[in-house]
């Protein structure tokens, strides 16, 4: 049965110069489960809220062609009846969840239905154990963190069985248990209901294995569809930042591109590595060769900056100082355990924990919005502070009355064709950028920030993007204090990584060190090609990023083909 059907959908946002969707024809099947992949901007949340109806009938601008949604054509039929058939999840589940316990959330939409309450509890029952959240059921939903309020936000749109749901970037604020989860419970649910999933997603290697399609986007327009494995070859030749860093890997050493840590591994084995035996390995015959890393070598685990250096060794003053923080809710739990943290002038950091393991908590007191119960924060300057949702610090119909103008701001954070979009209209990668431009302010409201504090600044954020962000960060002078759920990223950008659990450091070292011999703090390079043989005299734990992982898998073939000579 078709449950969605597209025919010439071009849809354009009021002030904007070209339209977000243009020409957009795509028939999906109930039961499908299919991923959207393509730039930031490229047309993906559009054309989410196509088949939600919320464009054109909530955000105005103007529509053309047809669109069929559960057998109801959305020019006809608004948000409202389509939410009988169509669950959606958006970016922000900070501006969801409006009730005050997760208990509430999840019961609103069965009670508005008329459900009785019996069976309004075990829905709410059935759909907090499939989520994990029932020990935050009866938990006020103002203490709960991002990622907490993401899988609720979740609930709330699944607990009522839609036979479609959209997803718009739905593992962005999770821990990556709790993403690679979350993918495994859609799929089950697809598999055990027939649900019809439509995901949004910039982490393609945490969905590709579980998706039946993918439909790729660029600049509005469709120029992908078909099966994951196809897409793969494609994204190599056409659109290479879409490829998962294990495909990268692979290709570079001239195998096919395949989805996931355990078809890249049979992948590897296929060609005559091998993982684990200690016996050594010959090489087959037609192995294909390796062709030369393309990528340059990642800066993440070079040394510290010589000014970062300097400053540790010279005794100056760090730019940001925690002594033994606490921070103990009368009522309720601890969010911050004893931290001892000081972070250099010029240090890039990232924060890595699983949910509610306290990274907001801690880059809130760095930035004075919270004050410990013991112990004392110390800093070096002003610290600039970009919370999760980037939303907080809209408050202007334009970006350019966000901005006041400013032209460096817009060369720096690539937002000149927005000057006259409003806000609320961006992709999330955008609007994202845009906080970050508000949050860093200009060389007229005074000295840059000592430290820069992000939590989670590539939500919604592209690969290209994302390395935009790294190279514009390295360009600052202060220390930056990254929180993130994204291991790439940590390995890319950090020059250390400190890792919380229940509130309390549990590690703090190098990338290599923290992440590469970990199965979920890891990168998905690192786990691919963790323990293979002929690898103890190579440092095989600095291998967290594709081009690192095609020199040690080079290193590794070399050392196979002497062990058979």
């Amino acid at each position: 049965m078709t449950l969605v059907e597209l025919a010439g959908v071009t849809y354009t946002y009021p002030g904007a110069q070209e339209a977000a969707l243009k020409d957009v024809g795509v028939t999906i099947l109930a039961g499908e489960m299919v991923v959207l992949a393509g730039l930031s901007g490229s047309g993906k949340s559009t054309l989410l809220r196509v088949i939600n109806g919320l464009a054109p009938h909530f955000h105005g601008g103007s529509f053309a062609g047809e669109a069929h949604v559960a057998g109801l054509d959305t020019r006809a039929n608004g948000p409202a009846e389509l939410a009988a058939h169509v669950g959606t999840l958006f970016q922000d589940p900070e501006t969801e969840v409006i009730l005050g316990t997760p208990r509430a959330e999840l019961a609103f939409p069965l009670e508005n239905r008329g459900w009785g309450s019996g069976a309004v509890a075990r829905a709410v029952e059935e759909t907090a154990l499939a989520l994990g959240i029932e020990a935050l059921l009866d938990r006020r939903s103002d203490t709960l963190s991002g990622g907490e309020l993401q899988r609720v936000a979740l609930g709330a749109t699944l607990v009522g069985r839609p036979a479609l749901v959209c997803l718009d970037e739905p593992t962005s604020q999770l821990d990556p248990v709790a993403g690679d989860e979350l993918i495994g419970l859609l799929r089950r649910l697809n598999e055990d209901t027939d649900l019809t999933v439509i995901l949004a997603e910039h982490r393609l290697e945490r969905c590709l294995m579980a998706a039946d399609r993918v439909i790729g986007l660029d600049r509005g327009r469709i120029s992908f569809d078909g099966p994951p494995a196809e897409f793969l070859e494609w994204a190599l030749t056409h659109a290479p930042r879409l490829v998962t860093p294990g495909a990268q890997m692979l290709a570079g050493v001239g195998l096919d591109p395949v989805a996931g840590v355990k078809a890249g591994r049979a992948s590897l084995r296929a060609a005559g590595y091998r993982f684990g035996s200690k016996s050594g390995a010959s090489e087959p015959a037609d192995a294909p060769r390796a062709r030369e890393p393309t990528e340059a070598p990642s800066t993440a685990q070079a040394p510290r900056t010589a000014r970062s250096r300097r400053s540790r060794d010279s005794g100056d003053a760090p730019a940001l100082r925690f002594v033994n923080v606490w921070h103990e809710l009368k009522a309720g739990p601890v969010l911050l355990r004893n931290v001892d943290l000081q972070i250099a002038p010029g240090e890039r950091v990232a924060l890595m924990g699983r949910n509610g393991a306290g990274k907001s908590t801690l880059l809130r007191h760095a930035a004075g919005l919270m004050d410990p119960t013991r112990g004392k924060v110390q800093v070096a300057g002003r610290v600039a502070l970009l919370l999760q949702n980037p939303g907080d610090y809209l408050v202007h119909d334009t970006v350019d009355a966000e901005l006041r103008g400013r032209a460096a701001s817009y060369e720096h954070f690539g937002l000149a064709q927005l000057a006259k979009r409003h806000p609320r209209d961006l992709s999330g990668g955008e609007r994202q950028r845009l906080a970050l431009a508000i949050v860093l302010g200009h060389e007229d409201d005074g000295p840059p920030p000592a430290v820069i504090c992000l939590d989670e600044p590539t939500r919604g954020m592209d690969r290209a993007a994302r390395d935009e962000l790294c190279v514009l960060l390295r360009s600052y002078e202060g220390a930056v204090l990254l929180a993130t759920h994204d291991p790439e990223l940590a390995a890319e950008f950090a020059q250390r990584v400190v890792l919380l659990a229940e509130g309390a450091v549990i590690a703090d070292g190098t990338p290599a060190a923290v992440l590469g011999g970990g199965i979920y703090f890891s990168t998905e390079t690192a786990r691919i090609r963790a323990g293979l043989d002929a690898l103890d005299h190579l440092a095989a734990n600095a291998a967290l990023l594709p081009a690192q992982g095609v020199a040690v898998l080079k290193d590794a073939r070399a050392a196979i083909r002497q062990v058979g000579t």
